[in-house]
């Protein structure tokens, strides 16, 4: 144990003047030991923590003293200080814990805890004309600063049980206590002992870390050349030691370990990591540990940067022991040391936590983990399905063929892209059935390991659902494309997408391979469209106006060919497709139908051009139909035309108006907001545009016509939903969804669309904006409104990818929500953060709805 301090009983500042002495002389010589070899890097980190509790016991009997009468309080210690791995420059992480005597009043018990805690944090960490002793940082308590400094173990255990996040439990490995009452600090390492090491480890515990993790290194990447949170720095050690901890320290307490060498050698002894890995590591850590203190001993700050300039790297070289020598100066031996020992440690990852699965499932496994646990190990990384993964790695990897060889070496890695996935199992699914089903496995297993970024990216999208894995069909294509920043960001416009598709149609005179060639196009260029959704390169606006450029294209293509099979060339009949619904509107979800009408221009013989007319519709639709790229999904329908499925597929424009003029009901005037010429005559469908808008945009929208759309909208609410769908998250019908956004704005536009000229525009956003520019919409409304469309059509969207089939609602199975929530970028608590955010948005889209819709 530490020697105590003697420090002035009844003069406080002279006890801190004393104290802050003592350290300096005792931090002095220490580093006297390090400089010249007498204390290795861990006996540098033990002897560091020692002076730190010798300071920590003084400053608590000083303070003690002048707090009144004898209290239970101990100063427990976390991170470094209680792994007793402690840098020059570390601050000193404490909790404090309190009991209350039996025959104390809680109220007065807790109020002198919190004077004794700020007292201690005030003595060790004031700056005097001596100036610190140590600064202390008391931020990991429950609830950061804003929570109580010190608590009773009750209250930690009550706070752990309900509040705590899977971080702050990973800082209780180290937690340790270091001064005050040590039998109540056994009894609070007692208590938080099952929050740390919990019979089951919640599903996000890992996935949670290892995202602040990425976080940090991303902030430590924008910081400059960093030893300690940079890639392969410092933390990638005790994050992986940490990590199989947590893990495997459930069931095997011999790995409850708070140093990180200490813990790192039992995973070792216990067969968890083999015992070459295990002495890679600690040799790597202990350099990278001496390389950080040889910085702060330069400075005498606290730093973990690696100096940018040649003198500044010379001079920490030699402090390391480099030297000059023939052909490198000894800042280059040191480069190339640093950059030997980073790579060996960022490959922490894999051989710690991947490559031993590998292993453990092999037909014949070597000596290593036991099934048993490996499975547990997969299960902590976010694999369910032991088994599935068992036979993945069997077919992957298994034979002498130069694919399993090259697998042997990648799985491991995309192993651990695939964990990040929100669903790592069908990940791991369907990579193995792209690779099975490959027919050139050699140059497929190159791409994958010449490409590791796009190998990345496609982890991530094969983990996030169905859809992905099934559009796929060109997977060395796909990966030219993911590692091409420039290629994975670009779409290409309408105008060339309605090219592509015409050439698709052109070169293939039969209808059959016509048809399956224009399937070809929309599905490979919806993956790319999913993969931009996914990797995050576009916001759900640009995919719906993506979207529906593509509909344009593969309709404009499906009328080439329909009127190539019937016989009906432009020349001999003007015909145009004009889109409708979200469609018109240019935001279209993946789920979406094509609603459409088809219009034609007859001429002289009327019977023939409508009977010709009503071929290339059926055609069209059988082209595009159920039956088409994406089943019932992005599928054509033309049950929007008057009459319905009873009336004929295309009308003449005359037709159109005539029906209009005297059959139409409130709703399909109300469905002709969103039209817009899609394929066909550019002038045929601008006319009928024309011919729309002077029947919807006219003077006198009146009562009778706001009672008819509102009736119709309280039947769809009624009628539509399916009784087995909860409202509160149906993202089309629910209540403040899809269509309540879009059945206010349109009632405004019908109501208004004939003095304001720029709200004739079918995009529900466009018409929410010039709404509001005109001052017809409260900026509150429009706001609360333009949200919850955004959000609606973004979850729905993720909801057609993940499960590969048309859904307007939140799933029932919880595991699922989760799933989509960690598609959607939910981290934590991800399944209640997506309903809470969920309610949120759709209870104040509900609220402008009701006061915009209802609004006399």
């Amino acid at each position: 144990a530490p020697d105590p301090i003697s420090l002035p009983v009844d003069d406080l500042p002279a006890a801190m003047a004393a104290l802050r002495r003592h350290t300096a002389s005792r931090l002095l010589a220490i580093a006297a030991g390090d400089l010249t070899g007498r204390l290795d890097m861990p006996a540098v980190g033990r002897a560091l923590a020692d002076a730190a509790d010798e300071a920590a016991a003084a400053a608590l009997r000083a303070v003690a003293r002048r707090a009144g009468d004898p209290l239970p309080f101990a100063a427990v210690a976390v991170g470094k200080w209680g792994g007793r791995e402690l840098n020059y420059a570390s601050d000193i992480d404490v909790l404090f814990v309190y009991g209350v005597p039996d025959d104390s009043d809680p109220a007065a018990a807790g109020e002198q805890a919190q004077r004794l805690a700020a007292a201690f944090l005030d003595c060790l960490g004031r700056r005097t004309a001596d100036g610190i002793a140590y600064r202390v940082d008391a931020d990991l308590r429950p609830e950061g600063r804003s929570g109580p400094l010190a608590r009773t173990v009750d209250s930690y255990r009550a706070y752990w049980e309900r509040w705590a996040r899977p971080w702050e439990m990973q800082a209780m490995i180290k937690a340790r206590p270091a001064a005050g009452d040590p039998e109540l600090g056994r009894a609070f390492l007692d208590a938080a002992a099952p929050f740390v090491y919990p019979e089951t480890l919640a599903p996000d515990a890992l996935r949670e870390a290892r995202a602040m993790k990425a976080r940090a290194e991303e902030a430590a990447a924008r910081r400059g050349d960093e030893i300690k949170r940079g890639v392969g720095g410092i933390r990638d050690v005790e994050f992986a030691v940490q990590l199989l901890q947590l893990v495997h320290g459930r069931a095997d307490p011999s790995l409850r370990r708070a140093h990180t060498l200490e813990a790192l050698r039992a995973l070792g002894t216990a067969g968890y990591v083999s015992p070459d890995d295990a002495g890679a590591l600690e040799d790597a850590y202990r350099w990278l540990r001496d390389v950080e203190h040889r910085l702060q001993l330069a400075e005498l700050r606290r730093t973990h940067r690696i100096p940018t300039d040649a003198a500044g790297r010379d001079r920490l070289a030699k402090a390391l022991g480099y030297r000059d020598g023939p052909g490198a100066a000894a800042r280059d031996r040191f480069d190339a040391d640093l950059v030997a020992r980073r790579a060996q440690v960022r490959a922490a990852h894999e051989r710690l936590f991947y490559r031993p699965l590998l292993e453990a499932f092999a037909a014949s496994p070597a000596a290593g983990l036991t099934t048993a646990v490996a499975a547990r190990q997969l299960a902590a990384f976010g694999f369910q399905d032991a088994a599935g993964a068992k036979r993945a790695f069997e077919e992957l990897t298994a034979g002498l063929s130069r694919r399993s060889r090259l697998m042997r070496q990648l799985l491991p890695l995309m192993l651990g892209w695939l964990s990040a996935s929100p669903d790592p199992d069908l990940g791991l699914e369907q990579l193995r059935r792209l690779v099975a089903e490959s027919p050139d496995h050699a140059s497929l297993t190159a791409a994958l390991r010449d490409n590791p970024a796009a190998a990345e990216r496609l982890c991530t999208l094969l983990g996030t659902g169905r859809l992905l894995g099934a559009l796929l069909d060109r997977l060395p294509l796909a990966l030219a494309r993911l590692s091409d920043d420039a290629a994975r960001t670009a779409f290409p416009g309408r105008e060339a997408l309605i090219a592509e598709a015409g050439r698709h149609i052109a070169v293939r005179p039969r209808w059959e391979d016509a048809v399956a060639g224009l399937h070809r196009f929309v599905r490979s260029h919806l993956w790319w469209l999913a993969s931009r959704d996914i990797l995050g390169t576009a916001d759900v606006a640009v995919i719906g106006a993506h979207l529906a450029d593509l509909a344009d294209a593969a309709v404009a293509g499906a009328l080439d060919a329909a009127r190539r099979r019937a016989a009906v060339p432009e020349e001999a009949l003007s015909l145009a497709v004009v889109a409708m619904g979200r469609w018109g509107g240019r935001e279209l979800n993946y789920a979406s139908d094509l609603d459409a009408l088809v219009v034609y221009a007859p001429g002289e013989d009327l019977a023939a051009d409508q009977a010709a007319a009503q071929r290339v519709a059926a055609h069209l639709l059988e082209a595009l139909g159920p039956g088409g790229p994406l089943g019932p999904a992005f599928a054509l329908d033309l049950a929007l035309r008057p009459e319905g499925k009873q009336g004929p597929a295309a009308r003449s424009l005359d037709a159109y108006a005539a029906y209009w003029e005297r059959w139409a009901d409130t709703w399909e005037i109300q469905a002709l907001l969103r039209a817009r010429p899609a394929a066909g005559d550019p002038g045929l469908g601008a006319r009928f545009l024309s011919a729309a808008h002077t029947r919807v945009h006219r003077p006198g929208f009146g009562p009778d016509e706001e009672r008819a759309v509102r009736h119709m909208k309280a039947r769809i609410e009624r009628e539509r939903l399916p009784s087995t769908e909860d409202p509160r998250f149906h993202t089309k019908l629910g209540r403040g969804g899809l269509a309540d956004v879009e059945w206010a704005v349109q009632l405004l536009q019908l109501r208004h669309g004939h003095e304001v000229p720029a709200a004739r525009v079918p995009g529900t956003g466009a018409a929410l904006a010039a709404l509001e520019a005109a001052g017809l919409l409260d900026p509150s409304h429009a706001a609360a409104l333009r949200a919850a469309y955004a959000f609606c059509s973004r979850v729905r969207n993720r909801l057609f990818l993940q499960e590969g089939r048309a859904r307007d609602s939140l799933p029932a199975d919880p595991a699922a929500v989760t799933r989509l929530a960690r598609s959607l970028g939910y981290e934590g608590t991800p399944r209640a953060a997506l309903r809470e955010e969920y309610r949120r948005i759709t209870r104040r889209s509900r609220r402008a709805f009701e006061t915009v819709f209802y609004a006399p």
